[in-house]
């Protein structure tokens, strides 16, 4: 019963997250002039069109079940056509952005319902809390890690649209090995560091630095401190 416990409190902000980021996306391309994801059904609140079986459920659940200290997961990514925006290089920085800005913004409304909870019965209250601090970490975690300068993270679009074409250029060839350096930062450097003794994690940093400061933000913003 406690594992369903748990993942009834994850269920809600990870859904919310990975949906509204991707809809975020897609909206923002379709405004912008690339109705691809538009004609897909992409520009929609309904969880069901942007899941990505094996990296929204598979992983996470696995992860979830083996007490994992931390979860990681993915949803299908909005295909766009970067050529049908009106002006491709500065309309792809606000596409990147929308996604993380969804983040914020859903993180922001988690926040916020803090407030109703001594409204609430006790014991539902008490699941209340849960889920919605997971929905304010899980959302600034999404959005400050999405806006890493690396493609084919959001970030890495945003840096290929705002850098110079001498970066821009280089930056941009490195996406279709932005996976295997994501992998070998989160994994394969720490793992070295600690054998040499030293901490070098990205996570450890992100979680004490950028994601901490976000989050003391927004709940700064919601009244909550």
């Amino acid at each position: 019963m406690e594992i369903l416990y748990t993942a009834s409190t994850w269920v809600i902000p990870a859904l919310l997250g990975i949906t509204l980021h991707e809809a975020g996306h897609a909206y923002a391309a379709w405004k912008l002039g690339d109705p691809t994801a538009k004609s897909l059904g992409r520009v929609t609140l309904n969880p069901i069109k942007h899941i990505d079986p094996m990296g929204t459920i598979f992983i996470p659940g696995a992860l979830l079940l083996i007490g994992a200290p931390f979860l990681f997961g993915y949803a299908k990514p909005v295909p766009v056509n970067f050529g049908r925006l009106h002006q491709p290089r500065r309309d792809m920085v606000w596409v990147a952005l929308a996604g993380p800005a969804m983040n914020f913004l859903l993180a922001f409304l988690f926040a916020l319902s803090m407030h109703i909870i001594p409204l609430l019965p006790f014991e539902v209250g008490q699941w209340a809390i849960e889920c919605f601090y997971k929905g304010i970490l899980l959302n600034v975690v999404l959005g400050v890690f999405n806006l890493l300068p690396i493609p084919p993270l959001d970030g890495g679009r945003i840096a290929v649209g705002i850098l110079p074409n001498a970066l821009a250029l280089p930056l941009a060839r490195l996406e279709k090995y932005g996976f295997l350096i994501l992998i070998a930062a989160i994994f394969l450097i720490p793992m070295i560091g600690r054998q040499l003794g030293y901490n070098v994690s990205i996570m450890d940093w992100l979680f004490e630095g950028p994601i901490s400061s976000v989050v003391s933000f927004i709940a700064k913003m919601a009244g909550l401190n």
